[in-house]
C-alpha cells in the first residue's frame, strides 16, 4: 500500500482539503444519503441548465461563447427525458423570436408533471411548439417514429437564414427512431433488444443505431443544412462524447461498416439479422439519397454540453459536506458489468474501513479492477489516498461519490435494473462491514428517477443485507440469479430500501455513493 500511494506522501491530501472539523448531524446515514442523491438530481434540472446556457441580448442570443443573431428565424426540435422542461425554459428565453417547433417526449410526461405540480416544465397553451409524446417503456414506437418524421420535415425546410436550436437529452435514442428503408421500426427495435440482452454497452448500442437511422450519426445535421444548427445537451454517456449521446444526430460521423460487423460478431448476431438490416449495412455510405447541398454541414453545427453526471457529482459533493461528511468524488465513468462494479466498491469499502492497517494486496487488486469498470489508475490512487488519511488522521465520516452506466448480463426473466442489482450484490459485499451508523451505507440510483422497467430508481443497502433477507425467506441468489432485484427489494421489509424519487424530469446516468462512517484512531 505505501508503494503505491508514496506519491502523494509529501503532503496529506486532505489537509489541502479540509481544515475544520466536519459537521455533524441528526439525520439518519440513509436519510443524508437519499439527500445527497436529491441534490445530484437537482443540479441537473432541465429548466435551471437551460436557463444558465442561454443568455438574451436584445435580439441577439449568447451560447457558449457564440452570438447568434435573432430576426423571427428561431426554430426548434428536441428529443428526450428532459426535454418538454428544456423547451419550455427555452421559450420563455427566446420565445419572442420562434417560428416553430417540434419536441419528442416520454408517453404521458405531461400528465405527470400537472399532477406532480411541476408546471414550470410545461409549455404554454399558446406555445408555437407541438409536442409528440411516445416511447412508452423507453423503447421505440410508432408515436416516437412520427415524431421524428416531422422533425425531419421541419429542418429540411430550413435555409441558410435560419437558426435551428436543438434540444437533446437522455432517452433521446429512443424518442428519434427514423430507420433507414427497408428497415421496419420493429426490426431495428430487434436488433437493439438482441444487443442490449447480450450485455453491450450504451456506447456499442449507440453505434449500431446510427448505422440503422436517417438522423442520428449526424442526420438531424444533414438535414437542415445550410440552417445554423445550436444543439443543448444533457448528456447521458460516459465521457460525454458528442458523436454518442443520443446517437449524436447532430455530430456528422461516417458509419464504419467494420465496426458495426464487429460488435454484431462479438455478440454473436450476425447470423440473426434480417435481410433490409443486411441490405443497409452492405451500403453504408449512403443513408442520405437527396442533398440540398454537397458542402459540408459540420461547419454550421454548435453543440454544447450543458448538464452532465460530472455537474451532479460535484452539486452531490457540496450537500454531502453540508451533512458532515467529507466528499470524495471517484470518477463519473464507471462502467463494467455490475459484479465488477461490486467488487470494487466491496474493495474500497473494506480498504476504508479497516481499524488496522489494510493488507497491501488490496490496493494491487483495487488498480488491477480500474481498467475493467472504466476508473483510471490516477483516480483511484487519489481516493485511497483521501480514505487513507480520512481512517488514520480522524477527519470523520467520508462520502465516496461515483457516476457513471454499468452494465448487467441478463440471466433470467425478473423485474429490476442496474441500479438495484448493484445494491444487491455491494449489499454482499458489505457484509462483514458491520451495520449503520457504524457501518458503510451504499446507494445506487439512476438520476432520471427509473431503473429498468420499474418505479424505483435504485435501492439502498449496507453489510446487513443478507441476514435481513435471510430472516425474511428471501434467497439473496436466487433473485440475482434471475434479475429480480425489483422484486427483492419490494419484499424486503416492505420495500423500505427501495430509491423511488419518482419522474426526475432529467437524465444524467447513474450516482453511486459510498458512505463510510468516522472510525476510531488506533494507528500509529
Amino acid at each position: 500500500m505505501a508503494r503505491v500511494l508514496s506519491l502523494f506522501r509529501s503532503q496529506p491530501f486532505l489537509r489541502l482539503v479540509a481544515r475544520r472539523k466536519p459537521t455533524f448531524c441528526k439525520m439518519s446515514v440513509d436519510t443524508r444519503a437519499r439527500e445527497v442523491f436529491a441534490a445530484a438530481v437537482e443540479a441537473v434540472q432541465p429548466d435551471t441548465v437551460v436557463r444558465q446556457s442561454i443568455k438574451r441580448k436584445e435580439d441577439s442570443v449568447v451560447i457558449d461563447g457564440r452570438t447568434f443573431t435573432l430576426k423571427h428565424n428561431l426554430h426548434l426540435v428536441g428529443f428526450g427525458k428532459a426535454v418538454l422542461g428544456m423547451a419550455a425554459e427555452a421559450e420563455r428565453i427566446v420565445g419572442d423570436h420562434l417560428v416553430k417547433g417540434v419536441i419528442s417526449v416520454p408517453h404521458g410526461i405531461q400528465q405527470t408533471l400537472q399532477q406532480h405540480g411541476k408546471d414550470h416544465l410545461l409549455l404554454k397553451e399558446n406555445s408555437r411548439i407541438k409536442v409528440i409524446e411516445g416511447a412508452k417503456h423507453n423503447l421505440p414506437d410508432a408515436d416516437a417514429q412520427k415524431a421524428a418524421e416531422m422533425i425531419k420535415h421541419l429542418a429540411s425546410e430550413l435555409t441558410e437564414k435560419d437558426l435551428l436550436l436543438v434540444l437533446i437529452s437522455g432517452g433521446g435514442s429512443a424518442l428519434l427512431p427514423a430507420p433507414i428503408p427497408p428497415i421496419t421500426l420493429q426490426e431495428k427495435l430487434d436488433v437493439t433488444r438482441r444487443l442490449a440482452g447480450a450485455g453491450a454497452t450504451i456506447q456499442e448500442l449507440n453505434t449500431i443505431r446510427r448505422a440503422l437511422s436517417l438522423l442520428k450519426g449526424g442526420g438531424l445535421a444533414h438535414h437542415a443544412h445550410p440552417a445554423q444548427v445550436v444543439a443543448l445537451i444533457l448528456s447521458d454517456v460516459i465521457g460525454d462524447p458528442l458523436d454518442l449521446i443520443a446517437s449524436g444526430p447532430t455530430v456528422m460521423s461516417r458509419v464504419w461498416p467494420e465496426e458495426v460487423l464487429s460488435i454484431l460478431e462479438r455478440y454473436k448476431l450476425l447470423n440473426l439479422l434480417p435481410t433490409s438490416v443486411k441490405e443497409v449495412l452492405d451500403k453504408p455510405n449512403s443513408r442520405w439519397k437527396e442533398n440540398k447541398d454537397e458542402s459540408d454541414p459540420s461547419g454550421h453545427v454548435l453543440n454544447a454540453v450543458i448538464g452532465s453526471n460530472g455537474v451532479a457529482l460535484k452539486r452531490a459533493g457540496l450537500r454531502a459536506r453540508e451533512l458532515g461528511f467529507l466528499p470524495v468524488v471517484l470518477s463519473p465513468s464507471v462502467c463494467g458489468d455490475v459484479r465488477s462494479v461490486s467488487t470494487l466498491y466491496g474493495m474500497l469499502a473494506r480498504f476504508a474501513c479497516s481499524r488496522e492497517e489494510p493488507p497491501p494486496d488490496i490496493a494491487t487488486e483495487v488498480l488491477k479492477l480500474g481498467p475493467e469498470v472504466g476508473v483510471e489508475s490516477w483516480d483511484l490512487c487519489r481516493t485511497m489516498q483521501v480514505l487513507e488519511e480520512g481512517r488514520t488522521e480522524g477527519w470523520g465520516a467520508t462520502c465516496l461519490l461515483a457516476g457513471g452506466e454499468p452494465t448487467v448480463e441478463l440471466t433470467g426473466k425478473g423485474r429490476g435494473g442496474r441500479n438495484q442489482e448493484l445494491a444487491m450484490r455491494v449489499g454482499l459485499e458489505l457484509r462483514s462491514l458491520g451495520l449503520p451508523p457504524k457501518g458503510p451505507v451504499f446507494l445506487s440510483g439512476g438520476t432520471d428517477g427509473q431503473d429498468g422497467p420499474t418505479e424505483a430508481a435504485g435501492a439502498i443497502t449496507d453489510g446487513g443485507l443478507y441476514d435481513e433477507a435471510k430472516a425474511q425467506g428471501l434467497d439473496i441468489d436466487n433473485f440475482l440469479i434471475n434479475n429480480d432485484s425489483y422484486t427483492f427489494f419490494s419484499r424486503l421489509s416492505g420495500g423500505q430500501r427501495l430509491l423511488v424519487p419518482g419522474l426526475t424530469c432529467t437524465n444524467v446516468m447513474d450516482v453511486h455513493m459510498l458512505l463510510i462512517p468516522a472510525l476510531p484512531i488506533n494507528i500509529r
